[in-house]
C-alpha cells in the first residue's frame, strides 16, 4: 500500500477546478459556514482507501476491457447509517461472493468483485422537493445529506452527516476487510452456500448441473493436494457514485509516489446519469482524479457523446481507467447500444462495457411501490450480451442493486414475488433491490450466457 498525503492549500487542488462550474444534484446546504467547517475537518482525516489499491483495481478493470476478466458490481441502492451492522454487511458480501463463484466457473476468467458499499450514502433525485398531503419538504437525498422521515427537521440538509458518512464507511471497510481475509470468503465455504441455495430454490433444478460441476472441480483439486491461497481470501473493492462533491473533494489526496490526486473515499467512483454534463463540475472533478472511474450512459447518449467523454475523462487511453456503465432499459438496449460500441471501437478505444440492468426498468406498481420486474432485468442483460456477441466485443460485467436480505421489492424471480407481496418486506429508502434469491438466480442465468459465448 502506498502512503497518501493531503494536498497543501494553494497548489492547484482538484477543488479549485470544479468549484466554479455548475454542479447538479447538490444539496441546498442552509449554512455555508457549517459546510466549510465539515469539509475542513474531513480534509484532516486519514484516507479510507489507498492509491495503490485503486491502481490494482485499475489493472483488474484493464483485464476486463481486454476480455480477460468479468466485473461484478453489486450492493444497496442507498446505504443507511442504521444498516452499518455486521449482519447486514456480511449478508451483502455473502451474496456477492456466491454470485462471483458461479460466474468465475462459468466464464473461466477471473471475476473482479466490487461492492456498492462503504460510500453509497448519497442519491440523485428527479425532484428537489417531495409533497405529501399538501406539505412540501426537501427530497430525501440519502443519509449523507438528510433524514428519511417526512418532517421539516429531518429533511433539512445537515453537513455534519458527511462526518457520519465517513465514519460509517470506515466501519464498513474494516468489516469487509476482516471478512475477505479472515476465512469467511473461502471458496469452498461459498460453494457450500450455493449448494444449499440450489437445493432449496424453486428454480434450483436448472442450476444443479452447474453446481455439481463446480463441486467436482473442487473435489479434484482437493484430491490433487492443491490448496491455493486464492481459495481462502478474495480481492474486494469499494465503489459508490461520487455525487456530493464537497465530500469527494475533501477526501482527495495526492499520492506520495506519483504526485497525482486520488479520491480516497473509495477505490472506484462513478458519474451518474443525471450529473454527466460535459461542462459540469462532476466531469471536471473526475477528469482530475486518477482512480478507475465509470460513467452511467442512458438511452439518450449518442456515439459522439461517448467519444466526448472518452476525450475528457481518458485522454491518455489508460488501460482500466474508464468504464461505460450502460443503463438503457430492456426495451432499448438492443437498439441503442450497438452504435455506441461500434463508434468507440472504431476510434480504437478500449473501455470496459458494463451493464446496469436496474435503472432503466423501474416503474410504479398498482400499490404505489417503485419496483422492477426480474424478467426485465434479465432481458436487459440478455440484450447487452447479444449486442456484444454480435459485434465481437466483450460484455465486461454487470452492475446490480441488490441486498443479502429476503426483501420483497422486485417482482418475479424463482420465488415469484407478486405485486401483492411488495408490502411484505419493502425496506429500501430509494430504489427497489434484488433480494438474495433473485441475485443468485441472476448469477446462474448470466453464467449460462457466459458459457454460451
Amino acid at each position: 500500500m502506498s502512503e497518501a498525503v493531503r494536498n497543501p492549500a494553494g497548489t492547484g487542488s482538484v477543488e479549485d477546478t470544479w468549484s466554479a462550474l455548475p454542479a447538479g444534484q447538490q444539496p441546498e446546504w442552509p449554512d455555508a459556514d457549517a459546510l466549510s467547517a465539515v469539509v475542513s475537518e474531513l480534509r484532516s482525516y486519514p484516507p479510507l482507501v489507498f492509491a495503490g489499491e485503486a491502481d490494482l483495481l485499475k489493472e483488474r478493470i484493464a483485464a476486463v476491457a481486454r476480455g480477460e476478466a468479468f466485473l461484478l458490481t453489486g450492493g444497496d441502492c442507498a446505504e443507511t447509517f442504521a444498516g452499518v451492522t455486521a449482519d447486514a454487511i456480511r449478508a451483502k458480501l455473502k451474496t456477492l461472493l456466491q454470485m462471483a463463484v458461479v460466474l468465475t466457473y462459468a466464464a473461466s476468467v477471473p471475476v473482479v468483485k466490487v461492492g456498492r458499499i462503504a460510500g453509497q450514502y448519497s442519491k440523485p433525485r428527479s425532484k428537489s422537493t417531495e409533497t405529501r398531503d399538501g406539505v412540501t419538504l426537501p427530497a430525501y437525498r440519502g443519509d449523507s445529506v438528510n433524514g428519511f422521515d417526512f418532517t421539516p427537521e429531518a429533511r433539512i440538509p445537515d453537513p455534519r452527516r458527511l462526518l457520519r458518512m465517513y465514519q460509517a464507511s470506515a466501519s464498513t471497510l474494516n468489516l469487509v476487510r476482516a471478512f475477505t481475509t479472515g476465512g469467511y470468503a473461502d471458496m469452498r465455504q461459498v460453494h457450500a452456500w450455493n449448494q444449499d441455495f440450489v437445493a432449496g430454490s424453486p428454480s434450483g433444478e436448472r442450476y444443479e448441473l452447474l453446481a455439481k460441476e463446480i463441486d467436482r472441480a473442487l473435489q479434484f483439486m482437493r484430491a490433487c493436494g492443491t490448496d491455493p491461497e486464492e481459495f481462502r481470501t478474495v480481492e474486494f473493492y469499494a465503489a459508490h457514485e461520487g455525487l456530493v462533491l464537497p465530500y469527494e473533494s475533501a477526501l482527495t489526496r495526492v499520492d506520495s509516489r506519483t504526485g497525482q490526486p486520488y479520491a480516497t473515499s473509495g477505490h472506484y467512483v462513478w458519474i451518474g446519469e443525471r450529473t454527466r454534463d460535459l461542462d459540469g463540475a462532476h466531469v471536471e472533478y473526475f477528469s482530475r482524479i486518477r482512480n478507475p472511474i465509470g460513467i452511467k450512459l442512458g438511452p439518450s447518449t449518442t456515439p459522439d457523446d461517448a467519444l466526448a467523454y472518452l476525450a475528457r475523462l481518458d485522454p491518455e487511453r489508460e488501460p482500466g481507467r474508464l468504464s461505460f456503465i450502460v443503463r438503457m432499459g430492456a426495451g432499448m438496449v438492443r437498439e441503442k447500444l450497438p452504435a455506441l460500441v461500434e463508434k468507440v471501437r472504431g476510434e480504437g478505444h478500449e473501455v470496459a462495457w458494463i451493464c446496469d440492468p436496474m435503472h432503466g426498468n423501474t416503474f410504479e406498481a398498482p400499490s404505489g411501490h417503485k419496483t422492477r420486474r426480474f424478467d426485465d432485468v434479465l432481458d436487459e442483460v440478455k440484450g447487452f450480451f447479444e449486442v456484444h456477441h454480435g459485434l465481437g466485443s466483450h460484455p465486461g460485467g454487470i452492475h446490480v442493486e441488490l441486498t443479502g436480505e429476503d426483501v420483497t421489492e422486485c417482482v418475479g424471480g424463482g420465488e415469484e414475488i407478486a405485486f401483492g407481496d411488495l408490502h411484505d418486506r419493502y425496506e429500501t429508502l430509494c430504489d427497489p433491490r434484488l433480494n438474495r434469491s433473485q441475485s443468485l438466480d441472476l448469477a446462474f442465468l448470466v453464467a449460462e450466457m457466459l458459457r454460451n459465448r
